[in-house]
């Protein structure tokens, strides 16, 4: 198992692990857009993904958001992102904060 470190002015290494995202499911909550969205109609599944579609973080700049991805789902899962990337979990499953609308995404940290 070998771990990308740098080291840094204070005499400590920091580990930069790639994050990958792939998005889980997609999910849509009708009875909560009938009965407290304006114009339900125009409501359905989150446009931004596809299930399966990936996205790869790099460690040195863990804190820019991937191409392509969402700007909303991003502030959600970015300090997750940013955690994984220096050393946190290898896996871990988590979704943006849309209610009628979440999608789920799974992180896991390569290089590790």
């Amino acid at each position: 198992m070998e771990q990308r470190v740098i080291a840094m002015g204070g005499g400590f290494a920091v580990e930069k692990h790639r994050v990958r995202i792939t998005v889980l499911k997609k999910c849509f909550h009708k009875e909560f857009v009938e009965q407290y969205a304006g114009d339900p109609a125009k409501w359905g599944e989150c446009g931004c993904f596809e299930v399966g579609q990936e996205f790869v973080v790099s460690g040195d700049r863990p804190w820019d958001m991937p191409v392509g991805f969402c700007g909303w789902a991003w502030a959600d899962i970015q300090k997750l992102v940013y955690g994984m990337s220096r050393g946190g979990q290898d896996v871990f499953v988590t979704c943006c904060t849309d209610g009628y609308r979440p999608v789920i995404f799974k992180l896991e940290k390569l290089d590790a």
